[in-house]
C-alpha cells in the first residue's frame, strides 16, 4: 500500500470513528465506564471527522497526519487516565486502548513517510485540481 492510499484510508477511518463517537457517544462512554463523559466523546468525534475530511482533501500533507497523532495522544490519555469501575468496563477500556495504540502506529508511520516524500500534489487528479 502506498503512503497516499494509507493516508486516504486513515482519513476515511477517522470520519467513520468520529461519526461513531458523535452518534454513539453515550453508549461508548457507558461501555468504557465513563458515564457523564458523553460530551467529551462527541467533541472527540467532531475532531476526528474534521481531521478526516482535511486528510481526504490533501492526503499528501504530513502535518494533517501529525494532527491525528496528537488526537490519538488525547484519546490515550483519556482512556488511561479515567478509572473504569467494573470488570467489563476495564476490559473494554483495555481493548480500546490497544486499538488506539495500533492506529497511532499507522498514523506515525504514514506521517513519517509523507514527510520523507515531501509534500507533492496528489497523483491521478486532473491538473486543475492540483
Amino acid at each position: 500500500m502506498n503512503t497516499t492510499n494509507l493516508a486516504r484510508f486513515l482519513g476515511w477511518f477517522s470520519i467513520g470513528l468520529g461519526a461513531m463517537e458523535i452518534l454513539g457517544g453515550r453508549t461508548l462512554a457507558r461501555r468504557l465506564g465513563m458515564t457523564g463523559r458523553t460530551g467529551l466523546f462527541r467533541a472527540y468525534g467532531v475532531r476526528e471527522v474534521a481531521n478526516g475530511v482535511a486528510i481526504l482533501a490533501n492526503p499528501t500533507s504530513a502535518p494533517l497526519l501529525w494532527a491525528r497523532v496528537g488526537g490519538d495522544a488525547l484519546d490515550i490519555a483519556t482512556l488511561a487516565g479515567t478509572p473504569s469501575y467494573g470488570p467489563a468496563e476495564r476490559r473494554n477500556a483495555k481493548i480500546a486502548l490497544a486499538a488506539v495504540l495500533g492506529v497511532t502506529f499507522l498514523d506515525i508511520l504514514c506521517a513519517v513517510r509523507l514527510k520523507e516524500e515531501g509534500e507533492q500534489p496528489p497523483r491521478g487528479l486532473p491538473r486543475y485540481w492540483s
